[in-house]
């Protein structure tokens, strides 16, 4: 068990250091833009916004990924309060940081949970908005391990997290 926990450390550090080796003014910008969208600021306002001024029709969708966001946050916040991992660039050396030095712990990360615990709910109950959605969510997690504050590993149990929400709580809404 040791030699594949060793295996995957290396490979989340390579992968992070490959990711987080990258530059460019252009590319490091629209990461940095672009992460804010699994920010709780814009997370919560958006749903807000949705739940009290959208439509009728989009009041259970809405519902359904503030949930959603709620319970993966709250599971999010246990996880990094249990696991305790330390974020990469207090232990690696090399690393970029492009942007705010977050003082919580790293893994999972909030704002790959959060952005795939709204784009899930959203792609089951709007399907044409699936690929726009996910492929958004995917964007936002990557921009995690761009700008230096999380591994590879990090963003991929925030989406796992996130997705199950989502997934959870679209049925749900479905069931209506």
């Amino acid at each position: 068990m040791s030699r594949a926990r060793a295996w995957i450390r290396r490979q989340d550090e390579l992968w992070f250091h490959y990711c987080n080796s990258r530059s460019e003014a252009a590319f490091v910008r629209f990461f940095q833009m672009l992460t804010h969208l699994g920010g709780a600021r814009f997370t919560v306002v958006l749903q807000l916004v949705l739940m009290l001024a959208g439509p009728p029709s989009l009041f259970r969708p809405a519902a359904a990924a503030s949930l959603s966001l709620g319970a993966s946050h709250l599971a999010a916040v246990l996880i990094k309060r249990a696991v305790k991992r330390i974020r990469p660039f207090q232990v690696l050396t090399g690393v970029r940081v492009h942007g705010f030095r977050f003082k919580d712990h790293s893994f999972p990360s909030g704002h790959s949970t959060a952005a795939f615990s709204l784009a899930v709910p959203y792609s089951i109950l709007f399907p044409p908005f699936a690929p726009a959605l996910l492929a958004a969510a995917g964007l936002v997690a990557l921009s995690r391990v761009v700008l230096g504050v999380h591994y590879p590993t990090d963003i991929a149990a925030g989406s796992l997290l996130g997705t199950g929400a989502g997934i959870f709580f679209a049925a749900i809404a479905q069931s209506f």
